[in-house]
């Protein structure tokens, strides 16, 4: 539509009311939420309890072009894609009424609908920058409140649009997830912290309204039953997200983590590039990529697929709880079924999928004895399996995997995974030291004939240590990695040392490879070194 066509219908008593001076012709409004005043014009937010304006609020009466938010306007209809709201005229904003309640999503005044796109245009760069907020020394660093403009954090825009400019800020931060709790404070996590928004999460029954909109009444009634659900839905205008409803004390809520536009690629993970693509070219086998949640495995995945796709034909059977990132195919078919809409479980998944002319299968997670048997079985008939669990390393991988069968089952399971088992990457992201963002530090577990032997002896307490000392090729331990990056200056010494499994052995070799040089490091009390290596400063 035009932006610059006027309106149509609606009574004279709901049309806006001009002055002599003011009128013109060709007063116009644009479909979607009445615009908002100029920011200049709009009141700071003040303190709920003494009316005053909040300490270190910043001003945003100088506005700025945010790109790639215009389409925030729409409301969000029963789907997953966003419909325009029908315009109700206001042009009195100047004296806006009484907030609306927020459990009634249609009762909202005109006065009140905010032109978000117009609004985020004054949101700065660094809006949620986690190193913008300054930390007293000496002091626990709690959670910090981030700043938005009044007009985003007012409970006078509707739950639906004040959801939108979250999401909106948490694209422009690159913050990885967004969390909101009924009736809460909104908050995301940036660079692994928590951070809160201005603002408060609409009650349980808005908010339950806003994800019948985005995730549907279908997938709503199971969240109803079974307490949780997960949907990835698309956005206009702000791109593609996982979405998990859960219930906490009864009531909704939900966290959303944004996926790129753009598959990875395995250059620019900071993995070991060169063993990462001889994975990607293996031809079977079980591939895992273990970490906790928010460690990166879904990225790692599809970096291996992406590089697949870009240099051998093959066909890619995927089973994902939800379908997160999605393919262009270039020299590979890419086939993406998603748990619960195109098959009711991984199991009936992989026991299909054989039959879909497979030649790589990826599985969003190994959760028991059933998918764990049925992807041994599609490894063992010629096909290369790629999948995830939430373990922490090489040899704790193996044992979840073993804790998922009878005792009696354990030494038929172990040789079958000393025969299949093609490698195990550990993941854990930490944070980088000189500039924004997380960095990798990795465990790297391939089948090599040492490995194959203490899988089928069952020795896998000793994993860790073959890894660490053997030197071999597709064996890089967590110490390993976290001293590369410590010694390269990408990561704080400190901040090595509380991710590493055996923080003392990681000291040694350090000071070893100094000591080597005729340099020193600083011990776990020191600041600053001779080689520049350093603690990191807490204040």
């Amino acid at each position: 539509m035009n932006p610059d066509s006027p309106i149509e219908g609606g009574s004279s008593a709901e049309r806006p009311q001009s002055n002599a001076n003011s009128q013109t012709s060709d007063a116009l409004v644009r479909r979607g939420p009445a615009p908002l005043e100029p920011l200049s014009n709009v009141p700071p937010m003040r303190d709920a309890e003494d009316g005053q304006l909040a300490a270190g609020e910043p001003s945003f009466a100088k506005e700025q072009e945010l790109s790639g938010v215009d389409a925030l306007a729409p409301a969000l209809p029963a789907s997953n894609t966003m419909e325009p709201d029908q315009p109700t005229p206001n042009s009195n904003l100047g004296e806006p009424t009484a907030p609306s309640n927020l459990e009634d999503l249609g009762s909202m005044p005109a006065a009140m609908d905010v032109d978000l796109a117009k609004d985020l245009g004054a949101l700065p760069d660094s809006l949620l920058d986690a190193e913008s907020i300054p930390i007293p020394a000496d002091e626990p660093q709690a959670a910090q409140e981030l700043a938005m403009p009044a007009g985003l954090s007012s409970t006078s825009i509707s739950p639906r649009h004040q959801l939108e400019a979250w999401l909106a800020a948490m694209v422009q931060s690159r913050a990885s997830d967004l969390i909101l709790r009924a009736g809460g404070k909104p908050s995301c996590r940036v660079d692994g912290k928590i951070r809160f928004l201005p603002g408060k999460v609409p009650g349980p029954g808005a908010l339950l309204e806003v994800l019948n909109g985005v995730v549907g009444e279908e997938r709503m009634g199971a969240w109803s039953e079974c307490g949780s659900v997960d949907v990835g839905v698309h956005l206009d205008g702000l791109g593609r997200f996982r979405l998990n409803a859960y219930k906490q004390m009864g009531e909704p809520a939900v966290v959303l983590r944004r996926i790129s536009d753009d598959p990875p690629m395995l250059e620019n993970l900071g993995l070991p590039t060169a063993e990462m693509k001889r994975i990607a070219s293996r031809k079977r086998g079980i591939v895992l990529v273990t970490g906790i949640a928010g460690s990166g495995k879904s990225t790692t995945l599809a970096a291996l697929i992406q590089y697949m796709n870009l240099h051998f034909e093959r066909h890619v059977v995927t089973l994902e709880d939800p379908v997160e990132m999605l393919f262009t195919e270039d020299r590979c078919v890419i086939s993406q079924r998603e748990i619960g809409t195109d098959c009711p479980n991984f199991e009936a998944g992989l026991r299909h999928a054989l039959r879909q002319s497979p030649d790589v299968l990826l599985i969003g997670e190994m959760r028991d004895a059933e998918t764990v048997c049925a992807a041994l079985d599609a490894t063992e008939t010629g096909h290369l399996v790629l999948s995830t669990l939430h373990t922490v390393n090489a040899a704790q991988t193996v044992d979840r995997i073993l804790s998922f069968f009878p005792s009696e089952q354990h030494a038929q399971v172990r040789q079958r995974l000393s025969e299949n088992l093609g490698a195990v990457l550990s993941q854990r992201l930490v944070p980088r030291a000189t500039a924004k963002g997380m960095i990798p530090a990795y465990e790297l577990m391939t089948s090599t004939p040492h490995i194959r032997e203490l899988l089928l002896e069952g020795r896998t307490s000793e994993m860790s240590r073959v890894i660490d000392s053997s030197g071999e090729n597709g064996l890089i331990s967590f110490n390993m990695s976290l001293r590369k990056l410590v010694e390269s200056a990408q990561v704080d010494l400190e901040i090595a040392l509380s991710a590493s499994d055996r923080p003392d052995e990681l000291m040694m070799a350090l000071r070893g490879f100094q000591h080597g040089g005729d340099k020193r490091v600083a011990g776990p009390n020191g600041e600053e070194s001779d080689n520049g290596l350093r603690m990191a400063d807490n204040g």
